[in-house]
């Protein structure tokens, strides 16, 4: 299941860049997100690790993530391995006159069978997830 997002943000592109491949401003972007703990001394670029804790409806959820690719002001991949998925999540961003277009793409793999079934019967509400994290990150951006 593919998921694309795109956001048209009024603020220039290393802003931008900035609050979605820096996991300390992406956290303060997105009210969801309850906590961030590094789980390496890399903290920035390939090869960062951290776990997320997300406020989901009246709990929790709590991920390991990995960024696997990072290029400055055009795009950060972001990779976790959770409940029998592989979720691949790369954004972009491109110049848009004086502000910055920026392009979520979410990938889910299932490997599991119960996943596999899930993830199609779910994919709405997790668009809608992904667009609040969109417009978090807008908002956040344009305040700056």
């Amino acid at each position: 299941t593919t998921t694309t997002i795109t956001t048209q943000i009024d603020a220039p592109i290393d802003r931008v860049f900035a609050t979605v491949a820096h996991i300390e401003n992406f956290a303060k972007a997105v009210p969801h997100i309850v906590s961030t703990e590094f789980l390496g001394d890399v903290h920035s670029g390939v090869g960062t690790r951290f776990r997320e804790t997300r406020a989901m409806g009246k709990g929790t959820a709590t991920n390991d993530l990995e960024v696997t690719e990072f290029v400055e002001n055009d795009r950060v991949r972001i990779v976790t391995d959770s409940h029998g998925a592989v979720w691949d999540t790369l954004f972009e961003v491109r110049e848009l006159g004086e502000g910055t277009e920026l392009v979520l793409t979410m990938d889910a793999r299932p490997y599991k069978l119960i996943p596999r079934l899930l993830i199609p019967l779910t994919s709405g509400m997790v668009r809608k997830a992904v667009a609040s994290d969109m417009e978090a990150v807008k908002a956040y951006c344009e305040s700056a």
